[in-house]
């Protein structure tokens, strides 16, 4: 059975999402690091990928929307050339955080609440976008 961890990548946040299913996102937690730290956000994904057996992880990939890659997406690649060891799916991220807030405003949560909550739903975004997508794809 496979496992998947969605990942959005900021500079001082790692939001995580998860599914178990392959079905369904789950969100999960936002590990909160030292800015351009991400050895340390690797080290906490170690211990997480041992923990849930995952199998996949869907990174966030930040594009321009003219579809440019700059520096955020340089960050995203560099990160998952260092996730050796499980597949890595780079996942289009564009609007992940905007849709996350959206949500967010809809359901009356506080400021407060929507930045602390903020990364770990673009991550769910992120992962259930994918897992539709994968679904389409089989037909399943």
């Amino acid at each position: 059975m496979s496992v998947y961890l969605g990942l959005d990548l900021g500079s001082k946040t790692l939001g995580i999402a998860i599914s178990q299913s392959g079905v369904i996102a789950s969100p999960l937690e936002t590990f909160r690091f030292k800015e351009h730290h991400y050895d340390l956000a690797i080290e906490y994904l170690r211990k997480l990928i041992q923990r849930y057996e995952v199998t996949h992880i869907v990174l966030g990939l930040p594009k321009h929307m003219n579809n440019d890659m700059g520096d955020r997406a340089q960050i995203s690649l560099e990160f998952q050339h260092k996730l050796n060891g499980v597949d890595v799916i780079l996942w289009d991220e564009r609007l992940s955080t905007k849709s996350a807030l959206d949500s967010m405003r809809m359901f009356g949560l506080s400021q407060k609440e929507k930045k602390a909550q903020k990364d770990t739903q673009a991550a769910l975004i992120i992962l259930q976008n994918y897992l539709n997508y994968k679904e389409i794809q089989h037909g399943r």
